[in-house]
């Protein structure tokens, strides 16, 4: 053989190899359910049972500008009489008993920002059905705000812990470090401002975080949870048969989301005169998706 058809011959074979190769890349990649969080300040304003609401008397609000969020659980639920944990559960994230009672493990939370992905399953791990619900347990927000303080507007960042139980060992805002080593119940919350030297933690009333479920009459969530249940614009159906990605964005409202008790009734958040949180659940959910 003479080095020419040598050649011809070594790099046909190194062309088909290659080729081989990138098509197996491309036949491997198994088609998976992403889902990701969207914020909208415009979507309704939701209570407990998922009907329109208004902010309480004496009380005032901000739609707050979200940075990070967390969740705890994701569960897809056939129907409006699907009881918590008797649907899909796709997620439920870590927990410990080190600080006690049994409660979320802050330091493995996975925490994303809007249009993150939080999750990515395989679709071949996800039963066939038709799921026309959503429930998602959020545990952790990161969010700006507006606080006025000695006649000034100041922008400043607040972190809301609303799962039933958190371990903390310590979380920090900027360099403001919070040293906790326990666990905190549903409603703890931390806030520093963005340019100042200021920084503050508390706690909102027991029961007081707005958790939306349109279906409480008929599947019920525990008290001091934050599962939040929203109904797909159309049935989330998986057949078993698809070849691509399923993209499931979850809408939370944040509409008027941070509320506290007013003490001047200006609409302005004064925490130095005693304005505390009261409400820091987020006011509604409506999952969609794309294939």
């Amino acid at each position: 053989m003479n080095w020419k058809v040598f050649l011809g011959v070594f790099l046909m074979i190194f062309v088909l190899i290659s080729c081989s190769d990138r098509d197996d890349s491309l036949v491997n990649k198994e088609p998976q359910l992403i889902v990701k969080f969207k914020f909208d300040k415009s979507q309704a304003r939701l209570n407990n049972l998922g009907q329109p609401s208004v902010v309480s008397t004496g009380n005032s609000s901000q739609s707050p500008k979200f940075n990070f969020i967390s969740a705890h659980y994701f569960e897809l639920a056939q129907n409006a009489y699907t009881q918590l944990g008797d649907g899909l559960v796709l997620y439920h994230g870590s927990e410990t008993i080190d600080g006690g009672d049994l409660a979320i493990d802050f330091s493995r939370a996975k925490i994303v920002s809007e249009g993150e992905p939080f999750l990515s399953i395989p679709l071949s791990q996800i039963n066939q059905g038709n799921y026309e619900y959503v429930r998602v347990s959020l545990s952790y927000q990161n969010y700006e705000v507006s606080v006025f303080n000695n006649g000034i507007d100041y922008l400043g960042t607040l972190e809301s812990f609303v799962g039933f139980n958190t371990y903390i060992t310590s979380h920090s805002i900027g360099n403001n470090v919070f040293n906790v080593n326990g666990n905190r119940l549903q409603g703890y919350w931390a806030f520093a401002l963005n340019d100042a030297p200021y920084a503050t933690s508390g706690q909102a009333p027991q029961g007081s975080t707005t958790v939306p479920n349109p279906i409480a009459s008929t599947s019920a969530i525990q008290p001091g949870s934050c599962v939040v249940t929203g109904k797909f614009v159309e049935n989330l159906v998986v057949n078993g048969n698809e070849t691509d990605d399923i993209v499931v964005t979850l809408s939370l409202s944040v509409n008027n989301s941070f509320e506290w008790e007013e003490v001047n009734f200006d609409g302005k958040y004064e925490p130095s005169i005693g304005e505390n949180v009261v409400d820091m659940g987020l006011r509604g959910l409506i999952p969609s998706y794309v294939k």
